[in-house]
């Protein structure tokens, strides 16, 4: 390396004209940015303990320096003109400074653009109840959320309050208004704004994750109380979302929390990304649970019903569909291949045996 210190700009730079989602930069290996789902080696050297130190210094905010040096560990937005707007997480590993940048937009996506099904229109145009957008890191929950707030501000006139860590769409005011509070920088934690958005006078209430169960409490409450709440959890499907909210609870409470849930949840819409058949870019793969009479029951009393899966493959009248459907349709229609498909499909076997007998693999 040369003398001069290097600086993360030019890596910020590539990973936007490349269309990639995330930079990584370690010790001992050469910044790495994810486009389509892989990993990218870029063509720089390895970077060293100097490097990384030089780069979090560059782009950490003054509040969280003390915090870095303590815990090891800090979750920012940065922004670079011309360039974009980054989700940061700076870490410490086996000594060293690491970081993590996600590109984030500046405003939100259509939802026919990114695929997503209709009825998280009519979802998201609830007047009041809890929606819950599931999914893993980097599933693209944000992204689904920010489109949902996008076609609300184009069709209500309404008080939309976000709470994020970070901000990471920005949105300008159409026939709602929209208040976006980031924690740490606007509020301390997700808690206390969700405390303070019941004075605002919300309609829509957007939380960015429900972490604990004081905020999973009041998101509840607020649905309760005649608001559209909107939240993500990291669930793998709409069964396991059920039961990791309840499971925040203690045992006792469980039987008013699954009540409460059945009479707020308006819906749940689990995501996963496949890569396209033609190796260019992702598909978004959903999961859509609609809460109707026998999802409600099955919430307040699972031994009451078939298990919430079977619900909802038998709930196409509803417009609710699970993974493997959903794959089936995109396998069918030649935009994923048989065996991505297989690779994050909930039942594998069924879904080959599906395929095989609708004639659309031999």
């Amino acid at each position: 390396m040369s003398d001069q210190p290097v600086s993360v700009i030019p890596f910020l730079h590539a990973l936007a004209s490349t269309g990639g989602s995330d930079l990584h930069c370690k010790v001992g290996s050469a910044p790495r940015i994810r486009v389509d789902g892989r990993l990218r080696k870029l063509q720089v050297p390895p970077l060293t303990p100097e490097d990384t130190r030089n780069m979090v210094a560059q782009v950490l905010p003054e509040e969280l320096v003390a915090q870095f040096r303590d815990i090891h560990e800090a979750d920012f937005a940065f922004s670079l003109s011309g360039v974009g707007r980054f989700r940061v997480n700076a870490y410490v590993a086996r000594g060293t400074d690491s970081l993590v940048f996600r590109r984030v937009a500046i405003g939100a996506q259509p939802m026919a653009e990114l695929g997503l099904p209709d009825v998280l229109g009519e979802l998201a145009l609830e007047p009041r109840g809890l929606v819950l957008v599931t999914g893993p890191t980097g599933s693209g929950k944000t992204t689904t959320l920010a489109s949902m707030v996008d076609l609300i501000n184009e069709s209500r006139e309404v008080n939309i309050i976000t709470i994020e860590d970070p901000i990471e769409v920005l949105h300008t005011d159409k026939k709602a208004i929209i208040s976006q509070r980031e924690v740490r920088s606007d509020t301390l934690d997700f808690t206390n704004a969700l405390r303070g958005a019941m004075r605002q006078d919300p309609d829509v209430i957007l939380v960015g994750e429900m972490r604990d169960i004081e905020t999973v409490r009041a998101a509840l409450t607020a649905a309760e109380t005649g608001h559209l709440v909107l939240a993500t959890l990291h669930t793998v499907d709409a069964q396991d979302t059920i039961n990791r909210v309840v499971d925040f609870f203690t045992p006792h409470e469980q039987g008013q929390i699954r009540a409460t849930l059945s009479q707020t949840l308006r819906g749940i819409v689990s995501q996963r990304l496949v890569r396209q058949a033609d190796g260019h870019g992702r598909k978004l793969v959903a999961e859509v649970m609609v809460n109707n009479g026998r999802i409600a029951e099955a919430i307040v009393d699972p031994s009451s019903q078939p298990p919430i899966a079977d619900l909802i493959t038998d709930g196409e009248y509803y417009k609710m569909q699970t993974f493997d459907q959903h794959l089936f349709q995109l396998v069918r229609d030649g935009e994923v291949t048989y065996e991505d498909a297989i690779a994050i499909a909930s039942r594998p076997h069924d879904l080959s045996v599906t395929l095989r007998n609708e004639g659309v693999i031999a």
